[in-house]
């Protein structure tokens, strides 16, 4: 236990001296003083009707926004509801089979959102991070991390499979070593995109007030829901 966590600070370490390899990515802003009061979310649980609206809005705006800064990528997007039954509520990016990226949300985030404001901030934030190239940019460090990781274990003198998981190791850290900077990334060019479509995304990011918020973690996925809000803000100032 003591030897893999020893080989998991130095992956982490030498990942830390590898150059980006995104733009420089958005740093939120100190936080400001306090408000009188917070800000109260209106509205009520969210539709496929309304979220069918949202796309037909945001949509050309997102493939406009796509074509512009990243001319030679697929910039078709697809957007679909995942309505499964027991799905958690989540949007994500990926890609089909032939490379077309896709928007998913589910019914259960819907349900949570209270209007299309909300809605469509997620749904631009969603194709910011197929704008921004976050996926590749992800399984690139994802196995620099994972040689780094093969390299320290075997200098160690591990056994096969000790190097196995000192490659595991460094796969994750390497995965996650920008995603939180990736989230705000995401999160500042979203709205600019749902504020050209036409929606509020000073009121869209208000959804983070109630989400469950990750924090600061080590290695986590995404950042504090506070940071998410300020680099909204600061991004449509």
């Amino acid at each position: 236990m003591y030897r893999m966590l020893l080989l998991s600070l130095a992956a982490a370490l030498a990942l830390t001296g590898c150059d980006t390899p995104s733009r420089n990515l958005p740093a939120p802003e100190p936080a400001p003083a306090a408000p009188p009061g917070k800000v109260t979310r209106t509205g009520q649980p969210q539709t496929v009707a309304d979220f069918r609206a949202v796309v037909r809005r945001v949509e050309p705006v997102a493939e406009a926004t796509c074509r512009q800064l990243r001319p030679a990528s697929n910039c078709d997007f697809r957007i679909a509801i995942d309505t499964r039954r027991g799905q958690p509520p989540n949007a994500f990016q990926s890609y089909d089979r032939s490379g077309r990226p896709q928007l998913t949300f589910t019914a259960a985030l819907l349900r949570q959102m209270r209007n299309r404001d909300e809605v469509a901030f997620a749904l631009s934030h969603e194709a910011a991070h197929h704008i921004r190239a976050h996926i590749a940019q992800t399984q690139r460090t994802a196995q620099a991390g994972a040689l780094i990781g093969m390299m320290v274990g075997s200098l160690a003198g591990l056994d096969t499979s000790g190097v196995q998981t000192a490659t595991n190791i460094g796969g994750t850290v390497g995965a996650r070593r920008y995603s939180k900077g990736f989230e705000l990334e995401a999160d500042s060019l979203g709205a600019q995109i749902a504020k050209r479509a036409g929606y509020d995304p000073l009121r869209g990011v208000l959804y983070f007030q109630d989400a469950a918020d990750p924090g600061d973690r080590f290695l986590g996925t995404h950042p504090p829901n506070a940071d998410r809000i300020r680099i909204v803000r600061q991004s449509v100032r």
